[in-house]
């Protein structure tokens, strides 16, 4: 068993985690911003009305 390598590598992997854990913060939070985003775009755009009752198909 080699403990200086051990040693070594248990602070990288708790890096790897920290950073692993910041970068999965950011993707939520913009994932969150964009569906917000989306939201209210669609709710400020007027509803047509009859829009999408009649659909001609064409064989």
């Amino acid at each position: 068993m080699d403990i200086s390598g051990l040693s070594m590598s248990m602070p990288a992997d708790r890096i790897n985690t920290g950073l692993e854990m910041v970068l999965l913060s950011k993707v939520l939070d913009t994932a969150e911003e964009t569906g917000e985003a989306l939201e209210e775009m669609m709710s400020s755009v007027p509803a047509v009305p009859g829009l999408g009752e009649n659909i001609d198909l064409r064989v």
